[in-house]
């Protein structure tokens, strides 16, 4: 670390190998406990039964604390590479964004994989005290040996022959339980992944051997999704009988690849635990994503398109996604070629094409079904209109309750039409032009817009009872309906008229500087909202890219939330699309004001297809986060903030 009197060139530390997961592991991957890095090596397993070519998989609890991940696929190639000059199986658990999964030319090895990163099998080298691969293959058994965070220790050698036919790879992963709060696999969830992988891959038998007890559990579904979600529900009745199905796009579709698709498994019941899970490439998708928003699309489009061909919805109810989706129960297995995931952890999927990808098949198989199913589809109808009307009637009470007393909400809110507060949502919006394209992009039924002329005030230092002196910070106490207050205060929240507090400003570093003016109010003078979930940052995108129309296929838009995001995109369109660099036009958003209502609608607001995090105490405690808050925030504190600046600086990640 540079010192305060000392800081040059020699200061800055580049971080090479595997020493950024070493140094930062949260970045990576879940520190709980280490299951998520196993998970890894099991998801590596995974592609290689869900590309073909390997019938079983197999895990083994050691009894001196390490696993052991065994599959009967091709094998990790154990040749050099034509560039690098090292084995293929020593780089893939060696460097960082390396490995099969990238190429998806002409299908590529992994053409449909979770893997996007490349950095997974890598972060468990990593974090783990030893780490041993054993690769058959093409006659052969190899075996190399990585110590010490991902050293190699024991060089690639040949251990032995093999017959001809035979072919895996095993991994056996010894944890360094310095990186993780638990060093304890947690054995229920491990049963429940490896379960899921089962039912995700039909025909694909899984094992688990526990070796302190002796027990061995196997896994093979030839019914796949079907029989699973029937087996979870075996104790509760069903509205209507199970709605299963699935499709995938073949080569001459014009919007999608080759295979992209889903299949899919929707139960509805009255009563009891409501199960719903989600994969995408066989991926757990624990926090949802595109998919699964496609999935409540077509599933809604389809239903009530059936409830007013029928004329069922009675007058003055209207019918809303989750009207049918409040008592559903699903299996969601989508395939995508490039999926986007939010962090590497990878539980939650943000490609906005998957919305159309999934609700289009969803909707054309539930429309088939209901137009076969009659009766089921009125029952189905009907219990969803119940559920319309009862929210409705709950909206009702709600604003009878609170319909007196109400303070004069400001002039520049334009507020939504529902009172229903588990629906409704309010855009703090960067300026007046951003401000006016939210309003008219917005859905105007349970979206307002507050819009914040410059900058907020520094609300750190100032006391509570000052706060309204400033008209801005006045306008969102007033416009939310919630005083401010302290963390030790037991405020009333009975008022807090919106689900979401959205901060929504430029992805720039004057729209940085306004979120973190806004986030230290609400952590300073509205902490009960941030400890509650109220309070969430949308991200809108920095690039748009535009492609123009190829044959059949019409002229396309992607929007991309960081240059990453770019990069990913270009290297589909070009290298596996096959499309020209000329027909590709990239642009770059300076700000909120320049998209247009539609764009900002379809990128930052839709609930289906925009980006947008909440607000969360990290893990500082109360005190070291006030400190810290002090720090950077404090008028007074400019000489400690320079100084925490030359210190830190060396943890900048450097383009070299």
């Amino acid at each position: 670390m540079a010192s305060k009197e000392n800081y040059d060139e020699s200061s800055i530390r580049v971080l090479k190998g595997l020493e950024p997961v070493r140094e930062r592991p949260g970045m990576y991957t879940r520190t709980d406990n280490p299951l998520h890095i196993i998970q890894e090596v099991i998801d590596n397993a995974a592609d290689e039964a869900l590309a073909g070519f390997a019938k079983k998989i197999s895990v083994s609890l050691n009894l001196d604390g390490s696993i052991t991940v065994e599959d009967d696929g091709r094998g990790i190639p154990v040749g050099l590479h034509p560039e690098e000059k090292i084995p293929v199986v020593e780089i893939v658990f060696t460097q960082l964004h390396a490995g099969g999964k990238f190429d998806k030319k002409s299908g590529g090895a992994y053409a449909f994989s979770g893997g996007l990163h490349g950095v997974g099998v890598s972060v468990t080298n990593a974090l783990s005290t030893q780490l041993e691969v054993v690769v058959t293959r093409e006659g052969e058994t190899h075996e190399i040996i990585f110590a010490n965070g991902g050293e190699v220790k024991t060089p690639l050698h040949t251990v032995g022959t093999a017959p001809k036919r035979k072919s895996g790879t095993r991994v056996r992963v010894w944890p360094d339980a310095k990186y993780f709060d638990s060093a304890q696999i947690p054995l229920n969830e491990l049963v429940h992944l490896l379960r899921s992988k089962a039912v995700l891959m039909p025909g694909v038998e899984v094992v688990l051997h526990i070796e302190k007890t002796g027990d061995t559990r196997k896994w093979r579904y030839e019914d796949g999704l079907k029989g699973y979600l029937t087996e979870s529900l075996s104790d509760v009745e069903l509205l209507i009988p199970l709605f299963a199905g699935e499709d995938y796009a073949d080569q001459h579709h014009d919007t999608f690849a080759n295979g992209e698709g889903a299949a899919w498994v929707v139960a509805w019941t009255t009563e009891g635990a409501i199960v719903r899970e989600s994969y995408v490439n066989l991926i757990p998708t624990t926090n949802g994503g595109t998919h699964e928003s496609g999935l409540r699309e077509g599933l809604f489009s389809a239903l009530k398109g059936f409830a007013e061909l029928h004329s069922l919805l009675p007058k003055g109810i209207k019918l809303l996604p989750e009207d049918v989706f409040a008592r559903a129960s699903f299996i969601l297995s989508a395939k995508v070629l490039d999926p986007q995931f939010q962090g590497q952890v990878k539980e939650r999927l943000n490609s906005r094409d998957t919305v159309r990808l999934v609700s289009g098949f969803v909707k054309s198989a539930f429309e088939l079904w209901l137009n076969s199913n009659v009766e089921h589809a009125k029952k189905l109808a009907e219990f969803a209109i119940k559920q319309a009307q009862a929210r409705t009637n709950s909206a009702k009470k709600v604003e009878k309750r609170k319909g007196s007393g109400v303070a004069v909400l400001p002039g520049k809110l334009t507020d939504c039409e529902s009172n229903d507060v588990t629906r409704t949502e309010v855009f703090l919006v960067e300026g007046d032009s951003a401000g006016g394209s939210a309003k008219m992009g917005r859905d105007k039924e349970f979206q307002a817009i507050l819009p914040l002329r410059g900058k907020v005030l520094n609300a750190w230092e100032v006391e509570k009872d000052r706060l309204f002196a400033n008209n801005e910070i006045h306008d969102i106490s007033v416009a939310i309906g919630v005083d401010p207050h302290s963390a030790t205060d037991n405020p009333d929240l009975s008022g807090l008229r919106y689900r979401r507090i959205c901060i929504l400003s430029d992805a720039d570093v004057d729209g940085s500087h306004i979120q973190v003016l806004l986030l230290t109010l609400f952590f300073r003078h509205f902490p009960k909202l941030v400890e509650n979930g109220f309070v969430y940052v949308a991200k809108p995108p920095l690039f748009r890219v535009d492609v123009s129309a190829q044959g059949k296929r019409p002229a396309r838009k992607f929007y991309c939330l960081d240059e990453d995001e770019l990069a990913s995109v270009q290297e589909k369109l070009i290298h596996k699309e096959n499309i020209k660099e000329t027909a590709i036009s990239i642009s770059r958003f300076k700000g909120l004001g320049e998209m247009s209502a539609e764009q900002l609608w379809e990128t930052t607001m839709n609930p289906d297809t925009r980006r947008l995090l909440r607000v969360a105490y990290g893990q500082m405690d109360g005190q070291e986060t006030v400190a810290m808050f002090d720090m950077l925030m404090g008028k007074s504190e400019s000489a400690q903030r320079r100084s925490w600046i030359e210190e830190k600086g060396n943890l900048a990640e450097l383009d070299v």
